[in-house]
């Protein structure tokens, strides 16, 4: 009986091994964006084959205006915008081809992912590309802790749990929302941890919210002390101005 289970194991692993397609490992690449001296610009060069991506890192400071613009020679080739610690989750997909401009909600790495769409990559397809990319602005630097005192062992400056609506969740909830104060003037990042996925961050600009880290369109309005920002058809949150401003 033992022999005949090893050669039963046998025959499944050649039969996994031998599978049409099992040792094509899609090829990945991750590149870090370096702008040129007096230059906050840089135009890439490359070339893709079905399943490759390039991961083109770019770091920028919340505040700061992020332009990316793709030229290629295959229509099936585009690029998606990860926010610093998403993961997989995209910003932006630009799958009908217009390029990007918009203003990031926080510091850190943001990603250009280049990549061909899956029925291009499947028929082994190939694409020649070139990848504009810019930084414009002056980031918004956090308050020191000298000036604002940090929650210990963390960026923030402060927590709180707020009203919140998290997408694809048809029920209020309480999210616990942490923020990094970028000046007394209500200007912020904050940063709304959610019960799946990474977290949403939204940057406030003299007290109005003015940029996330979605892929859908953001809407505010007010109720007395609280900005009520919608995004999309599924997100609300309910953001305190004593968060935003503090005490």
């Amino acid at each position: 009986m033992k022999h005949l289970f090893t050669g039963f194991l046998v025959i499944c692993m050649t039969v996994i091994t031998s599978a049409p397609g099992s040792s094509a490992i899609p090829e990945k690449r991750i590149e870090s964006v370096k702008f040129a001296p007096g230059s906050s610009s840089k135009s890439i060069s490359g070339r893709l084959k079905g399943s490759s991506s390039v991961d083109y890192l770019v770091r920028a400071g919340a505040g700061q205006t992020l332009k990316v613009e793709l030229k290629k020679s295959n229509p099936q080739n585009f690029f998606n915008i990860i926010a610093p610690g998403a993961g997989d989750q995209a910003m932006f997909v630009g799958q009908t081809g217009e390029g990007f401009k918009g203003v990031l909600p926080d510091d850190g790495d943001y990603a250009v992912r280049v990549y061909l769409m899956r029925p291009a990559a499947r028929r082994n397809e190939s694409s020649n590309y070139t990848l504009s990319i810019g930084v414009s602005g002056v980031a918004l630097a956090p308050l020191a802790a000298s000036k604002d005192a940090l929650i210990q062992g963390t960026r923030f400056h402060a927590s709180a749990s707020i009203n919140c609506k998290p997408p694809f969740d048809t029920k209020p909830a309480r999210c616990e929302t942490f923020v990094v104060r970028r000046g007394f003037d209500g200007t912020a990042t904050v940063e709304i941890r959610l019960p799946i996925g990474s977290p949403r961050h939204i940057l406030f600009i003299k007290g109005k919210p003015v940029a996330s880290d979605a892929q859908a369109s953001m809407t505010v309005t007010r109720n007395k002390e609280l900005s009520i920002v919608r995004i999309g058809a599924d997100e609300q949150y309910e953001i305190p101005d004593a968060l935003v401003f503090g005490d």
